[in-house]
């Protein structure tokens, strides 16, 4: 998992509430679980015109124009604005797995689904609470200004607008160790090789008929 410090990325605004996991990857692209390649199918209902399948080329397939997505002025956006329980409906991890390869590090929104937004923390991905109307002023300024960009600092918890003052915001302190760390689970464990073996050799002597 990669380290996240700080960010000063384009901003993208979801405008609308309740976007289940279904909706961020679907159903039919869950067979993979490489972690990798989802985000060309990220929003793949909202961002297509026709129905998607794993394996298709999607250079071919008609972009919906009225998705926020499929705007020029967006196509580098690597802070996602949204609005309340984002990441409802099923547990998949797919979901943050296909924002991370399409490219967002950062969604804010006033709240989260918990079971996607503990995924997020696990792979990379910042998820910030903010409240409402703070919110509403962003989405406000991303609308108002072509390429708006937020500096968000990990280290600082702080999110400032290029033309404001730093918003503070809140993150528990081990999931900021992960994430300032770059530490998937994997990677925590990894931490204590040395007392894994030094248990094994020990089991082994203890209980030999076990190996």
């Amino acid at each position: 998992m990669e380290k996240f410090e700080k960010l000063n990325g384009i901003v993208v605004p979801l405008d609308r509430p309740n976007v289940d996991t279904d909706a961020i990857i679907p159903k039919q692209f869950l067979k993979s679980v490489k972690r990798s390649g989802f985000g060309p199918n990220l929003f793949d209902e909202w961002r297509y015109l026709d129905h998607g399948e794993p394996g298709q080329d999607n250079s071919d397939r008609p972009l919906n124009p009225k998705f926020i997505l499929n705007h020029n002025r967006y196509h580098e956006a690597q802070i996602l604005l949204a609005r309340d329980n984002f990441g409802c409906g099923s547990s998949r991890e797919h979901a943050p797995w296909a924002l991370v390869d399409y490219g967002i590090k950062v969604i804010i929104a006033p709240s989260f689904a918990d079971i996607f937004f503990n995924n997020c923390f696990k792979n990379g991905l910042l998820p910030i609470v903010m409240e409402r109307t703070v919110l509403d002023g962003l989405f406000q300024q991303t609308a108002d200004t072509d390429g708006y960009r937020l500096l968000v600092d990990l280290e600082a918890q702080t999110v400032t607008p290029s033309n404001g003052e730093p918003i503070g915001f809140e993150v528990d302190t081990f999931r900021k160790h992960c994430l300032l760390n770059g530490l998937d689970d994997i990677s925590l464990t990894l931490e204590h090789v040395d007392d894994i073996r030094a248990y094994e050799q020990r089991r082994q002597q203890e209980a030999p008929w076990l190996f």
